[in-house]
C-alpha cells in the first residue's frame, strides 16, 4: 500500500503544483475525519451516560449530531471539554466507560443529584480534568487510586456524599490542587500530612476521624475541622501535649514540671548592670534629640500661621491612619488650616491684589460653612495622590468633607477656573460630587463629599490581618458596575473628555460600597506627576503624556481595575510599599496555560455557583486591557456586559434548587 506523502505523488509523475494541492487536501480530509471520529466517540460516551443516569439528560436533542450544542456540553477543538449537569435529578450509579471516555474533559459538575454507588475506576482516563464538583450526592464507598494521577486537578468537592475509608495520602500527588473539599461524609482514621503547596481550601468537618491535626493543615480554618475527635492547632491541644517546652534563658532554665535552677554567674550580673547603663545613656540621648526636632517644628510651624491670627485654628493629632502611601500615609499632624493658612497672608492672587478669602461653591451644593469654618475644623491626612494630600475635615457643626490641595498648578487662573467650573458641573451618581473650590496663588483647595469606606485600594490591600471583612463576589461586582458607569457618563461629556487617572485609590466607597469615581479632571490642572511610577500599572502603552489620555486609554486602565477586583493583586507600582504585578500580562500568561481559575483571588474561590460568571468578567478586564486601543471595548458596552452577567448571578441565587446551574 502506498503512503500518500507529498514526494510520493512526485514520483506518481504529477505536476509539483497539482501535487502539493493534491496533498493538503487529502490531509485536510484525515484531518477532518479523525477530528469528526473523536467528537462522535465523544457523543456517543454521552448517551451512555444518560442511558445510565437519566434526569434531564433527556432534554438533549440527540437528532443534533454534535452534542456541542446539548445542554450542559461546551467543546473546543471539536471534543467535548466542559459537563455540566448540576441539579438535574440525575439518578443511579456512574459506570465505566462513560464519563471517562470523554478524554478531553476539564471540568465536571455533577453536584447537587441523587447519584450513588461508587466512583468509576477508570477515572485516570481523564488527565486533563481540572476541576471535579460531585458535592450533594450520594457516593459511596473508597475514594479510587485513579484519582490521583490526575496531576492537573485544581478543585475536587466530594462533599456531603457518603465516601467511606481513610483520607488517601495519594492526595498529595495532585501538587496544583487548591480545592479540597471533604465535610459530610464517613471517612475514619486520621488526617493525613497533605504537603500541598497551592491549597487554600479545606474542609473535612463533619466525619469520624480523630488523632491531631497536621501540621501542614494547622493554618486552616477551625471550621475546616469541626464535627471529628480531633485535636492540635487550630483545635484544642492534644492530651499529653499540654506541658511547654523548656526555654533557655541563660542562666536560668524554666519548665513546667521543672524545679532546676542555676544560680546567675557574677559575669552575666556584671553584662546585665553595664548593659542597663549603656541602654539608659542611649535613651537619654534619643530623648534629647527628638526634644530638639520638635522644639525646630514647632517654630517653623509658628512662622507659617503666625500671619493667619484666628484663635480658634486647631492642628489635628489625632491617630494616623492604617492605610497605604497612596491612599493615605498617615496624619502627620499638619492640618488643612495650617497648610493654608500661610498662602491667605495677603500675599495676593495672580492679579497681586488682596485674596478674597472665600469659597466659591457649584451649583445647587448647600452653603453651610465658609472658608473660616474649613480652617478651623480639624484635619486628618488620607492620602497623598498623584495630584496632591486629601484631608479629612470635621468642621465644627459636625459637617465632614474631603479636600484636597492640588500641587503643581501650572495653568493660569482663567484657565483653572474654566476648567474646574467643568468638573463642578459633572453630576452622576457614581462620581464623588465637587462641592467647592479655593484658589490663590499659593493655594488651591477643592471640597468633595467625604466617602466613609475609603478607597477601594485599602480595602483590596490595607488590612490583610484575621479581622479582615472578605469581599463577596456580589460587592466586587457592584463596585465593577458602579466604577463603570461612573467613567460612562464623563465619557459621555464628549469625545474629548476623559479620566485621565483611573487607579482603585481613586475608586472611593460609601458605608453601603457604592462606588464613586473620584479625581476626574484634575489631570488637566497640573504639570506631569513627580512620582510617574505611581500610576504606571494603569497606564495604557499608548499614553506618553498624563496629561493627554484618551477615552480608550481610560478603558485600558479600567480593564486593569477589574484585574485587580478579581485577583485581589495590586498593578506594578500602584503601591510604592508592595511588590505589584503586571497584570494584564500575567493574566493572560496564566490563561493562555487553560489555568484560568488560578487568577482568582483566595476570596473569591468560596463562590463556585458564580464562576462562570466571574470567567466573563475576567474576560471583560482581558479586552479592555488590550494592546492595541482599536481592540477595546467602549465603556458603554462595557456597562451593558457587566450588567448582563450580574443578572445571570443573581438569576442564579434565586433559581431552585431543583434546576440546572451551569455555573460552577
Amino acid at each position: 500500500m502506498y503512503s500518500f506523502s507529498y514526494t510520493t505523488m512526485l514520483g506518481l509523475g504529477f505536476p509539483q503544483n497539482l501535487s502539493m494541492l493534491l496533498f493538503f487536501v487529502l490531509f485536510y480530509s484525515l484531518f477532518t475525519t479523525s477530528s469528526s471520529s473523536d467528537l462522535n466517540s465523544d457523543r456517543d460516551a454521552l448517551l451512555a451516560l444518560r442511558a445510565a443516569v437519566g434526569g434531564r439528560t433527556y432534554l438533549w436533542n440527540t437528532t443534533n449530531t454534535t452534542p456541542c450544542k446539548w445542554a450542559g456540553i461546551s467543546c473546543e477543538n471539536n471534543r467535548v471539554t466542559v459537563l455540566r449537569l448540576p441539579a438535574s435529578s440525575l439518578i443511579g450509579n456512574l459506570p465505566v466507560n462513560t464519563i471517562s471516555n470523554l478524554t478531553k474533559l476539564r471540568t465536571i459538575s455533577l453536584r447537587f443529584n441523587r447519584l450513588s454507588g461508587s466512583l468509576p475506576s477508570d477515572f485516570s482516563k481523564l488527565t486533563e480534568l481540572r476541576n471535579l464538583y460531585l458535592q450533594e450526592n450520594n457516593f459511596t464507598g473508597d475514594i479510587p487510586s485513579s484519582f490521583f494521577t490526575l496531576h492537573f486537578m485544581v478543585r475536587l468537592d466530594l462533599s456531603n456524599n457518603n465516601f467511606t475509608g481513610e483520607i488517601p495520602t495519594g492526595f498529595n500527588n495532585l501538587t496544583r490542587l487548591r480545592t479540597l473539599m471533604l465535610e459530610k461524609n464517613q471517612f475514619s482514621g486520621s488526617v493525613p500530612e497533605l504537603k500541598l503547596p497551592k491549597l487554600v481550601q479545606f474542609n473535612v468537618s463533619g466525619n469520624s476521624l480523630n488523632g491531631s491535626i497536621p501540621k501542614s493543615l494547622e493554618s486552616m480554618p477551625v471550621d475546616s475541622f469541626s464535627g471529628n475527635s480531633l485535636c492540635g492547632k487550630p483545635l484544642e491541644i492534644c492530651p499529653g501535649n499540654g506541658t511547654q517546652p523548656a526555654i533557655a534563658t541563660g542562666g536560668i532554665e524554666i519548665g513546667n514540671g521543672s524545679h532546676k535552677k542555676k544560680k546567675l554567674s557574677g559575669g552575666a550580673i556584671a553584662g546585665i548592670v553595664i548593659g542597663s547603663i549603656v541602654g539608659f545613656v542611649l535613651l537619654l540621648l534619643i530623648l534629647f534629640v527628638l526634644c530638639r526636632k520638635r522644639t525646630g517644628n514647632n517654630n517653623a510651624r509658628s512662622v507659617d500661621v503666625a500671619t493667619y491670627k484666628h484663635p480658634e485654628t486647631e492642628v489635628s493629632r489625632d491617630k494616623p491612619s492604617n492605610v497605604d502611601p497612596e491612599n493615605g500615609g498617615g496624619n502627620n499632624g499638619y492640618s488643612v488650616a495650617a497648610a493654608a493658612a500661610a498662602a491667605m497672608t495677603g500675599k495676593g492672587g495672580e492679579s497681586g491684589g488682596n485674596v478674597v478669602k472665600k469659597l466659591i461653591f457649584f451649583g445647587n451644593s448647600a452653603r453651610v460653612f465658609d472658608l473660616e469654618d474649613l480652617l478651623r475644623a480639624s484635619a486628618e491626612v488620607l492620602g497623598k495622590g498623584t495630584f496632591g494630600t486629601a484631608y479629612k475635615a470635621v468642621l465644627e457643626m459636625g459637617t465632614v468633607v474631603a479636600v484636597k490641595r492640588l500641587k503643581d498648578v501650572t495653568i493660569s487662573e482663567m484657565e483653572f477656573r474654566e476648567k474646574i467650573d467643568a468638573v463642578g458641573a459633572m453630576n452622576n451618581e457614581n462620581l464623588v460630587p465637587l462641592r467647592a473650590y479655593y484658589y490663590s496663588r499659593e493655594e488651591k483647595l477643592l471640597v468633595y463629599d467625604y466617602m466613609p469606606m475609603g478607597s477601594l485600594s485599602a480595602l483590596l490591600h490595607g488590612n490583610k490581618g484575621a479581622g479582615r471583612t472578605p469581599l463577596d463576589w456580589e460587592v466586587r461586582s457592584s463596585i465593577a458596575l458602579g466604577t463603570a458607569r461612573g467613567v460612562e457618563y464623563l465619557h459621555s461629556q464628549g469625545p474629548s473628555v476623559s479620566h485621565g487617572n483611573i487607579k482603585s485609590s481613586n475608586v472611593l466607597l460609601t458605608k453601603s460600597y457604592d462606588a464613586r469615581v473620584s479625581d476626574f479632571g484634575l489631570a488637566q490642572l497640573v504639570g506631569p506627576p513627580t512620582s510617574p511610577t505611581r500610576v504606571a500599572g494603569y497606564r495604557a502603552p499608548e499614553v506618553t503624556d498624563p496629561r493627554k489620555v484618551s477615552q480608550k486609554a481610560d478603558v485600558y486602565s479600567f480593564g486593569v481595575l477589574l484585574l485587580e477586583l478579581l485577583t485581589g493583586k495590586a498593578p506594578t507600582h500602584a503601591l510604592l510599599n508592595e511588590e505589584g504585578v503586571d497584570l494584564p500580562r500575567w493574566v493572560q500568561s496564566i490563561v493562555k496555560e487553560q489555568w484560568t481559575s488560578e487568577v482568582f483571588d483566595i476570596e473569591l474561590l468560596r463562590y463556585q455557583s458564580v464562576e462562570e460568571e466571574m470567567v466573563q468578567l475576567l474576560q471583560l478586564a482581558i479586552d479592555c486591557a488590550a494592546q492595541y486601543p482599536d481592540h477595546r471595548p467602549s465603556m458603554s458596552e462595557v456597562c451593558e456586559r457587566i450588567q448582563e452577567l450580574r443578572r445571570s448571578s443573581v438569576g442564579i441565587t434565586q433559581e431552585p434548587s431543583d434546576l440546572v446551574d451551569e455555573s460552577d
